[in-house]
């Protein structure tokens, strides 16, 4: 399945390890912070939303790690492509969610869908991806 990437394809794989070590030290920084800081100062229902966007941000930093992986290992347009869609799932799935925890602005929930649709668009690229792979 190694088809040794172009620079474009390490270059990206690097800059996914880099947003993915970013997303994963905010997801860690932002869960502790909501279990100590802000388990006392939020009603339980926003707290969950908060736990949510902590979730989402963890689960995708690490999907990050694996596309920047498979940009390493071949030559796929389709995992660069599900690793830019993991990092604007983050920014608008999460990124609104916390929005709306610390504004109480309730109609940024209506970006968070977007977000959820970019995640839903980055793991069907990482299937194409999978699904075109050669094997040796």
């Amino acid at each position: 399945m190694s088809v040794s990437a172009t620079p474009v394809a390490q270059l990206q794989g690097r800059t996914f390890v880099i947003f993915a070590a970013m997303f994963g030290l905010l997801g860690v920084a932002a869960g502790a912070f909501g279990a100590h800081a802000l388990s006392a100062r939020l009603e339980p229902r926003m707290l969950e939303v908060f736990e949510t966007a902590v979730r989402y941000q963890m689960y995708h930093a690490l999907a990050l790690f694996g596309v920047a992986w498979l940009c390493q290992q071949m030559r796929a347009r389709s995992a660069m492509i599900a690793g830019w869609a993991f990092i604007i799932g983050i920014v608008l799935f999460s990124g609104s969610l916390y929005a709306m925890v610390f504004t109480g602005v309730r109609a940024l929930g209506f970006i968070t869908p977007i977000g959820g649709v970019a995640f839903i668009a980055g793991w069907a690229a990482l299937l194409l991806t999978a699904i075109a792979a050669k094997t040796r």
